[in-house]
């Protein structure tokens, strides 16, 4: 079965599309207290290689019924009058969701270089504490 369009195709016609922010501008607007930075990446991605101080994990499976306010998994956060970045780990996954969140009403926005370019760019970072 030949594809008609590819997944690079999906996130090019999606970037042009959306917002898209650098890692190095995240990382200024990280202190924001208007700012809620949303990992989609999975939970062994962020066990792995730590994640934003203060990100909000929502898994990409998730996202679209945790945003919904209709939805009974929704989650409150989502409703709070904030400015959301959503990233992944290289900008592809939070390119779609976005493109999703903002056909669905939900004004967003996305971190074009991800988790990757929040690292290179010297962003923090924390791990999880292991459970004692």
């Amino acid at each position: 079965m030949a594809l008609t369009k590819s997944a690079a195709q999906m996130v090019a016609e999606a970037r042009a599309r959306i917002e898209e922010i650098t890692a190095a501008e995240a990382i200024s607007l990280a202190e924001d207290a208007n700012v809620q930075i949303v990992d989609l990446r999975d939970v062994r991605e962020r066990e792995r290689g730590g994640f934003i101080p203060g990100s909000f994990h929502c898994p990409r499976g998730m996202l679209e019924f945790w945003v919904d306010p209709d939805s009974p998994y929704f989650k409150p956060i989502f409703g709070e009058d904030r400015k959301f970045v959503f990233h992944c780990a290289s900008g592809w996954r939070s390119a779609l969701a976005v493109d999703v969140l903002n056909g669905m009403g939900f004004e967003a926005a996305h971190i074009s270089d991800g988790f990757t370019g929040w690292k290179d760019a010297g962003g923090p970072i924390e791990f999880k504490q292991p459970k004692t």
